[in-house]
């Protein structure tokens, strides 16, 4: 009797066990669970020219150069710069209807957005020949990859998974803070786990959760650039990329002059 009642505890025990640790797991997996959200500022580590006639709709970093998609009707295109001097090494102009927008590379090949065309360009990464393209419903506007999926913006809270060989919606995500829609979602860049977004009209890089679309913290980009900084206006913040060996962070906006290699100093809660 004694012997049975202690294989019962026994058993009792074990399951009490791994239900707290599938409990914990299932915490652990969404970082929105794991800390509060967190206002970040930075450190310029290093700094760049970039030239001023790119309206940057699209940065990405891949093989020791950055690629950049610009917008506006007739001025639109796809470039290959080199980091440290800015130098366009390779550039396509796309045609006057269609207005560039987020781009990324994902399996040696570069996709770009067009603003209202429904249209996502395909481009060969080694020498930017169009290769294919795809439709999409509604604006386009910020585009990164997962690995797995492309994910996408439109300017509003919402953010789209797609399938990378058909373009075809996998999921969404709303993306919002205690409760409260965040819109204006533009370009895009995956970090760490993370959805690093442009803000259209602020300085302000949101930090989402894939997962949830909760907003995890803040990177406040306030005084990295001003006006007089440049011979020409600026306007405003737009262009996030990632080299995920170095883990460097490269940012620049739209007729900036300026491109900054920053580092990121955590704040308050």
């Amino acid at each position: 009797m004694i012997l049975k009642l202690q294989q019962q505890g026994y058993v009792q025990f074990n399951v009490c066990l791994i239900l707290f640790i599938i409990f914990s797991c299932q915490k652990s997996s969404d970082p929105v669970s794991a800390s509060p959200e967190i206002t970040y500022s930075y450190r310029i580590v290093n700094e760049f020219p970039h030239r001023q006639d790119a309206f940057t709709q699209g940065l990405v970093y891949e093989g020791g150069f950055l690629y950049e998609s610009t917008g506006l009707y007739g001025q639109s295109t796809v470039r290959q710069l080199e980091i440290e001097t800015g130098r366009i090494l390779q550039i396509i102009e796309i045609p006057s209807q269609y207005f560039g927008e987020g781009i990324t590379v994902f399996n040696k090949k570069l996709f770009q957005l067009t603003w209202r065309s429904e249209t996502c360009f395909v481009y060969d990464l080694f020498d930017l020949s169009l290769i294919d393209q795809f439709m999409y419903p509604g604006e386009g506007w910020g585009l990164t990859h997962d690995g797995i999926n492309l994910i996408m913006s439109n300017g509003s809270s919402t953010i789209c998974f797609l399938d990378p060989l058909t373009f075809e919606q996998v999921r969404k995500i709303e993306v919002t803070e205690n409760g409260m829609a965040i819109d204006r979602l533009n370009e895009l860049e995956y970090i760490e786990g993370e959805i690093f977004a442009n803000v259209w009209l602020t300085n302000r890089i949101a930090r989402i959760s894939p997962i949830t679309g909760k907003i995890l913290g803040w990177l406040d980009m306030n005084g990295i650039i001003n006006s007089g900084d440049c011979p020409q206006s600026v306007d405003v913040l737009n262009g996030i990329a990632y080299d995920a060996n170095t883990r460097k962070v490269f940012i620049t906006g739209k007729w900036w002059c300026k491109m900054f290699q920053i580092e990121l100093i955590p704040g308050k809660r």
